[in-house]
This record gives structure tokens, C-alpha cells and sequence, in this order.
């Protein structure tokens, strides 16, 4: 009995070295670039940190100067309506544009649906911009065919009214297809015994959506929700390139006030604050959720 527990207590040290050979270099990258700049991010939001003049401790002042100042809190609610807006748009419309194809037809049709709607998510976001930048143009193409049609030009960036909006329509027409793909595999998921009986018991199709496929595929509709959120809090360089945070401070995001703040006025200890801010931002609206979702989540 003692003869055999040894080889195995040995071949199991072994293998636990093996596998913590196998994990340190990941380990170090994470220290390294990971969490070693959390922490001195942490470390500096309670600082005043200059380059040249060095820099000092100064407690809370940092965040109470953001949650105090008129435009700093401008920009964080830019930043949510922004998100709200993004992620109701990619979300709803990834959903319907799944539901449109997720029936019946032609193979080559279907794949070229799916091609064309998913093709914007590969593109680079900043070529993207670049590209709706001259599309929302005063002189523009949306323009051009909406004066050929006689009706009102708009101001799609140079407006305060128009300019966020107008960054959530391009956002949108980006990344709804990613958003697409995913719903379409769950919905590929749905039984089909479940919807064959509710379609000869004479439900509607609404009713079907409602009572049968939303509850089904609401785990993924939550994981959307929650991936589409964190990617609209850090939304920077599409709005860079097509407004750099005007006309104003009408779009300018909290990602957009932390590069200014940190590398263009060197407040590095208030650039920091805002990172943190924006952090804690992201963990409760994923908090809350998550715990939504154990209560909403049906399946």
C-alpha cells in the first residue's frame, strides 16, 4: 500500500511542477501588463504626478474634482447615453436582422446575408470612421441625395443635437453583425419539437417570440448586453476621428477626457482618477447585469 502511494504522490508532484512550468510565463505577462498597471494607475488617482515637477499625494481630490466639475460630469454622461444608445441599437438590431434570417431559403442567399451584414465587424473601427466621416460631411453623400430629394440637409457632426447620434448609427452599422452571428447560433439552438407544437396549437408568431424563443435564448441576449456594454464605455477612437469630442464637449467620452487629461494637459494623477472612475463604472453596470440576468434568465 505504501509502495504504490509513493509513485503516485511523486508522479503528482511532477505533474503540478509541470503545469506550473506551463502557466509562469503567462503568469508574468499578466504581472507585467496586466495588474502591475492597475495598480499604479490605482496608486497615481491618489496623486498629483507631473513628469518634471514630480509629484505629491493628494488623497480623494482627484475624484472629488471629476464629480465636481460641470464638464467632467458632462462627459460621463456622454459616455453613458452613449452606451445606452449603442448598445439598444446593436443588440435589438443584431436580434431582428437574426430573426430575418433564420428561415428558409436559397443557401448562397443566406451565406450572403450573413457575408454582407458581418463583413463592417473585420473592418478596423478608425478606417471605418474615416470613411463615415466624409459620408456625414456638410457636403456629404447623406446630404447629397437628401437635397436631391428636396428634403432639409442635416448637420450629422457639426450639430451638438445630431453628433451623438450620429456616432451610434455608424457604431451600430459596424458591429450589429457580430451581434447577428451570435443570436443566429441560438437561435439555431431553440427545439424545434417545442416550436412545431406551438405553431399547430395556432400561436401567433409574436407569442412564439415572447413566450418561446426570447426566454430560450436569453442567456445569450444577457451575454450580449454585458460584452456590447463594456465595449461602449471605452468607445475612443471612432468618435476621435469623426468629432475629437465636439462640437463642444457634446460627444467627448470619458475614454477621449483620460488621454487628454493624462497625455495632452500631463494632469497624470487626474487622468488616472478618471480611468478608475470609468473602471468601477464598467464592474457595477456588469454587476447589476449579471444579477439581473439570474433572475430574467429563464433557461
Amino acid at each position: 500500500m505504501t509502495d504504490t502511494a509513493a509513485p503516485r504522490s511523486e508522479l503528482r508532484s511532477q505533474q503540478a511542477r509541470a503545469g506550473y512550468l506551463f502557466i509562469f510565463p503567462a503568469m508574468v505577462l499578466y504581472l507585467t501588463f496586466v495588474l502591475a498597471p492597475v495598480i499604479v494607475t490605482v496608486v497615481l488617482s491618489f496623486a498629483y504626478y507631473d513628469p518634471q515637477l514630480g509629484s505629491h499625494w493628494v488623497g480623494f481630490d482627484n475624484f472629488k474634482r471629476f464629480f465636481t466639475d460641470p464638464r467632467s460630469v458632462q462627459i460621463f454622461w456622454n459616455t453613458l447615453r452613449f452606451t445606452a444608445m449603442a448598445v439598444t441599437g446593436n443588440v435589438s438590431v443584431g436580434l431582428l436582422l437574426a430573426l430575418a434570417l433564420n428561415r428558409a431559403m436559397p443557401g448562397w442567399l443566406l451565406y450572403f446575408f450573413r457575408l454582407a451584414f458581418f463583413l463592417p465587424v473585420i473592418i478596423a473601427a478608425a478606417f471605418v470612421a474615416i470613411v463615415w466621416g466624409y459620408f456625414f460631411q456638410d457636403a456629404g453623400i447623406f446630404n447629397y441625395y437628401l437635397a436631391h430629394l428636396g428634403l432639409p440637409t442635416v448637420r450629422w457632426l457639426t450639430s451638438a443635437q445630431n453628433a451623438m447620434p450620429s456616432i451610434v448609427f455608424m457604431d451600430v452599422w459596424k458591429n450589429t453583425g457580430f451581434f447577428m452571428i451570435i443570436f443566429i447560433a441560438a437561435l439555431q439552438g431553440v427545439p424545434r419539437n417545442i416550436m412545431e407544437a406551438a405553431i399547430m396549437d395556432g400561436t401567433s408568431p409574436w407569442r412564439r417570440f415572447w413566450r418561446i424563443t426570447l426566454p430560450w435564448i436569453s442567456p445569450v441576449v444577457f451575454f450580449a448586453i454585458v460584452y456590447a456594454s463594456i465595449g461602449a464605455l471605452q468607445v475612443y477612437e471612432s468618435i476621435w476621428i469623426l468629432t475629437k469630442g465636439g462640437p463642444g464637449d457634446a460627444t467627448r467620452s470619458m475614454s477621449i477626457n483620460i488621454v487628454e487629461q493624462a497625455f495632452g494637459s500631463f494632469q497624470i494623477g487626474y487622468g488616472a482618477s478618471v480611468a478608475v472612475v470609468m473602471t468601477v463604472v464598467i464592474l457595477i453596470i456588469t454587476g447589476v447585469q449579471l444579477l439581473l440576468s439570474r433572475r430574467l434568465v429563464r433557461y
